[in-house]
Order: C-alpha cells, then structure tokens, then sequence
C-alpha cells in the first residue's frame, strides 16, 4: 500500500512538474523594465486551456491586477501594478486552478538605460539612409533559413538574398563615412512564408528578429555599434496587418482580433485613402479603407479589440527600450484605427517625450498629409510624415520642362503649401524608397538632375532620406517594380564584382555620384543653418530655381540650372537676401564667388554657395 502511495506521489510530483513546464508556452512581451513612467502592464500568456487559470505574482512592488481570458482558451492576459519605486528583480508569475499550481514561470524586470525617457530622437540636423536589409550585405558565417520556408536563393529576384544585419554593422563605417546620421532598415522581424519573404512587412512572430537576418543580439549589436559612430537606428513598425503565418492564426485570441476574418467573405481594402476625412465619403468606404487586408496574405489586425491594442504598444515601447532606439517610422499609417493610432502616439510620447515618428501616408496632396501630423489641434497624431507631394513635385520640377505650370514651378509650388502644414520643417522628403522606382532612372539616367535632386534634399528645409545604392545611381524600371528597386548593394556579397564600400570597379560616374553626395553630406553634419536656418525661395524663372536657408548662423544658397547652356544670373533680383558686398564659396567646387550684381551658372549647374558673414 504504501508503495502504490509512494507511486502515485511520484506519479502527481511528474504530472505537476510537466504542467509547470509547460503550461505557459510563451510569455508576450518577453520581458520589462522597472522604472517606466506608465505603471501598468498587460503580459499576453499562451498555453494550453490556461484561460480560467488564476494568477500570482511574486516580487517587490509588483502586483496582479487583474487577469482574465477571452474566446480562446489558451490565452491569458494579466495586468500588472508596477509601484515606480520598483526595483529590477526576477518576478515569478504562478498559474493556479483549485489552488493547485499548475504553472510557473520566471518573468524579467530589466533595470532601464540612464536617461532612457529623454533620449534623442531624429530631426532636422539628420540624413536618414535607408536599407532593405536583405539586399545590403552578408557576413559569414550566417543562417539562410533556421526552420523558416524559405531559403536562400540569390538567382531570384524576389527571394531571399542572404543579407544580414551582422553584414550591415560591418559597414557602418561606410555609412557613417558617407555623412548619413541615421539608419532605417526595413522591418527585421519574422516573415515566415514561401516566398517573397525578405521585404519584412508581414509578420509571424512580432518579438522575433528574422532569423535569416540573424538574431535579437546581432540588432542589439548594430544598434549599439551605429550610436557609437553617431549613427542612430530607426525601426520600421507595422501596426495595421501581420503575415497570414503569424503564430497567432493557428490560434486567435478572439474571434474579433482580425478585420474580415470570415475565410468565405475576403475583403481587401481599397486604398481610398481620401475617404476618412472625404465629407461625401459613404461611412462603408470609410469603414473598407481601414479595415480590408492589404492582400490575401496580410490580414487586417482589429485594434478596437483593447488587448491587441494594448499588446501592439506595448510591443512598440519593448523594441524603442530594448534596441536602444532613435526613432519609429510607422508603415501604412492611416491604415489602422484612428482612434488607436491616437492612443498608441500617447503611449509613446509619455514614455519617450522627444521621440520622432515618421508616419506613412502615400498621397500626393499636402492637406491629406498634414491630416495626420501632430498640431495643437491633433496632439495625439505622427510628429512627422513622409513627404510623398514634395518627392512628386521634386521628381516632376527636374525632369519636365519649364513652363508657368510645369517643371521648376510645380517643385515652387509644392514647397509654397507648406501652410498646411503643422511643421512642416520636420516631414521627411526624399526622391526614392523601397517602394517606387529609382531615382535616376526617373531623371532619364541624367547624372546632373540626379545631383540636383540630392543637392535639394540636403538643402530644403526638411529631413532628408536617401534610399541605399542611389549613390551608386542604380536603376529600375520606370514603373515599380520592387524586386528590381531592392537589388544587392554592390560588393554586400561575397561573389561581387565591383565594391560600392571600397570604391572598387565601379562605372566612372557612379565614382563620380558616390563621391559628390558624401561630400554634400559630410559638409551637411556640420551646418548650423541647415539645422536652424528658416526657408526662402524665389519664383523659378527661365530655367533657374533659387533658394536660401537663412538665420543667425548664416546664409547658404542654392542655385538650380536646367538650361543647357549657362546663364548668368542677375542677383539683384535677390535682394532681400544679398547686397551690393555680398560674396561666398561654392562648398562643391571650393570656388570664391562675389555676388552683389551677377552669378555665371554653369549649364545643367548645380552651386550650393556659403555665403560669408
């Protein structure tokens, strides 16, 4: 008898030991920090049939105020009391039915950074550099697929190339070199499909670098390598859709947590972005924009559900603390729940007061755009937006010809209805990204408007963005084409012949771009006016647009020519900005120039002059 006790005893303690091992099978978010300005915090567990479990914790300062399941029954969410005088410690989190425990699991609160809430953020002073980090650079040894679907396939086009963040860190000399101050890479968090994976915006597992791209430490890494040379990292953030593979479809947390998610009535949106604030707009347009998928395989996350929008802030503040972030930039932003996104901006900016969030939101008109920055008015929207009507007006200014409604005068104009704008000094303008042809191949492979472009990018009153290998002039088709625009970084891979990082092989005018732009951009860190000065442009005449960027810290003007002759240009006209003594220097040439009556502009001429004080 007392051997079938003794038995059964055994047979219990292993019962109970398995259900503790694992009866929580993941714990979202991973960790946390003690010392965060919000106190409360919602853990998201998943196991099986833990949904009627009671919670406890143990720890100091900490306590369980509340908890409880939804439609699941393998899901938990509990909220945390967080005391501010906290410590950081190991909590221990127990799961209990009938008072028996039938699960335990460590849980981190990580000590915080010193001076973590007031970190800086990108402004003005900075060019941002944009890299698909799939396509940049592989360091070996690396992982092509760690149990994902897709592997490694350099042959085609849309696949998986092998580039990997520890590829991208062993160039940041290069990109700091080059006079870029902060990085935007492309999401690095899992996308587990069978193909055309690498692009980053449809997401399995929201906590998880891509295992292809390498790991949580190697990001870590490059974040901490980047900061070191005065490079900050901007992490690109999907709120709106996930991956159809993301581990939450094979077990919903709610019937609710997904927009459309009937399998028989697919719904996709119709990118009648207009429609939210359209005064005719028929509420089911309104209601379609937001809430279809973006595609058969990126369903559409419902964050009027408040776990998930609790669960996708949270997820937001852990990678900001985490990776030791300079600045967000949010995909498909006016896609999401307006109301969320308000919420969500609030959590940010309390935890993080001068964090910069640059919003997408692919329209050609400014009052569209400035709809969504943060006014007075709007306290809880974006800082900031991508300034996709200037890059339009920018693209159409160089390579149309001039007239009283077309060529330079549409760039003049763009840039007159900064009215509308909140702040519109802290938009990000670029001429390129991963989503629209390249650059110079819109200009006509014309190597002196694609030194205009960028010239105009480092000099508007905006902060510029440039998307990688536009140094380099690659090309694309005209018409988008991602798995063209998004090609290898030259010299990132092993078999490379030519070395965009060491200068090596490359065509002469490629040299050419490659130089010209790092010496525009290394002369840029160091402007004062550039980071302070205010704007005034001139109306284009004749082939020649003119603008100043002016303050206390000095004058710098910028000369475009178009003509394929050179002009000579009357500064009289300028007066508001130059007299009789004014001089300065070309910062391209090094040439002394005196400004009071004339100007000779060379044709097709680019002149970025500093004048003297």
């Amino acid at each position: 008898m007392r051997i079938h006790r003794l038995l059964l005893g055994l047979i219990l303690t292993l019962a109970n030991t398995l259900a503790a091992a694992s009866g929580i099978e993941r714990i979202e978010p991973p960790h946390w920090w003690a010392g965060m300005k919000n106190s409360r915090l919602q853990l998201m567990l998943h196991g099986e049939g833990i949904a009627t479990a009671q919670v406890s914790v143990q720890g100091t300062g900490v306590h369980v105020a509340a908890s409880h399941g939804l439609s699941s029954a393998n899901y938990l969410f509990v909220d945390l009391d967080i005391a501010a005088d906290a410590p950081a410690q190991t909590l221990q989190l127990k799961l209990l039915r009938e008072g028996r425990e039938i699960a335990s699991q460590p849980y981190v609160l990580k000590p915080r950074r010193a001076g973590s809430a007031d970190r800086a953020s990108f402004g003005r002073q900075d060019a941002i550099y944009l890299i698909v980090p799939d396509r940049f650079a592989r360091a070996e040894p690396a992982e092509d697929r760690a149990g994902l679907m897709e592997g490694r396939n350099r042959a085609d086009a849309g696949g998986r190339h092998g580039g990997n963040l520890r590829g991208i860190t062993e160039h940041l000399d290069y990109i700091s070199g080059m006079g870029f101050t902060q990085l935007w890479l492309t999401p690095v968090v899992e996308n587990n499909s069978e193909r055309y994976s690498y692009h980053g915006y449809a997401a399995t597992d929201f906590y998880r670098v891509d295992p292809r791209l390498g790991q949580l430490k190697d990001y870590l890494e490059l974040s901490a390598q980047a900061r070191a040379r005065g490079v900050g990292l901007i992490h690109d953030v999907v709120l709106n859709h996930i991956g159809v593979n993301h581990w939450w479809m094979r077990d919903l947390p709610s019937g609710n947590w997904l927009n459309h998610a009937d399998p028989g009535h697919y719904v996709e949106t119709h990118h009648a972005r207009v429609s939210l604030d359209d005064p005719h707009a028929a509420p089911s347009d309104q209601l379609r924009f937001t809430d279809g998928w973006f595609g058969p395989h990126m369903p559409d996350l419902n964050q009027r559900v408040p776990e998930l929008a609790s669960y996708l802030i949270q997820m937001t503040l852990w990678w900001i603390e985490e990776a030791d972030l300079s600045g967000l930039r949010v995909d498909t932003y006016s896609y999401s729940d307006r109301e969320f996104t308000k919420a969500w901006n609030r959590r940010v900016r309390e935890e993080y007061p001068r964090m910069n969030i640059v919003g997408e939101e692919w329209s050609p008109y400014p009052p569209l755009v400035a709809r969504w920055q943060r006014s007075a008015a709007q306290p809880d929207a974006a800082p900031s937006m991508m300034d996709f009507p200037l890059q339009g007006a920018m693209l159409a200014g160089l390579h149309e010809g001039d007239t009283h409604e077309a060529g330079f005068m549409r760039l003049y104009e763009a840039l007159g209805m900064d009215f509308v704008y909140p702040d519109a000094a802290n938009l990000v303008v670029f001429a390129g990204n991963h989503d629209t042809p390249r650059v110079y191949s819109l200009l006509n492979e014309d190597l002196d408007l694609w030194k205009m472009s960028m010239a105009y990018l480092a000099v508007v009153q905006r902060i510029p963005q440039f998307f990688y290998g536009d140094e380099l002039l690659f090309t694309s088709p005209r018409h988008r084409d991602d798995s063209a625009v998004r090609a290898d970084f030259l010299g990132g891979f092993a078999s490379d012949a030519a070395n965009g990082f060491a200068g090596a092989g490359l065509a002469p005018r490629a040299a050419e771009a490659q130089a010209w732009l790092r010496k525009l951009l290394n002369w840029r860190k160091g402007s004062a006016v550039i980071r302070n000065g205010a704007l005034m442009h001139y109306a284009p005449l004749d082939g020649v647009y003119v603008l100043f960027r002016h303050g206390p810290a000095g004058k710098l003007m910028l000369v475009l020519n178009k003509n394929k002759t050179a002009v000579e240009l009357d500064t009289r006209r300028f007066k508001d900005m130059l007299d009789p003594s004014s001089h300065g220097v070309d910062l391209m040439s090094g040439q002394p120039l005196e400004l009071g009556h004339g100007l000779a502009v060379p044709a097709r001429g680019v002149m970025l002059i500093e004048l003297a004080r």
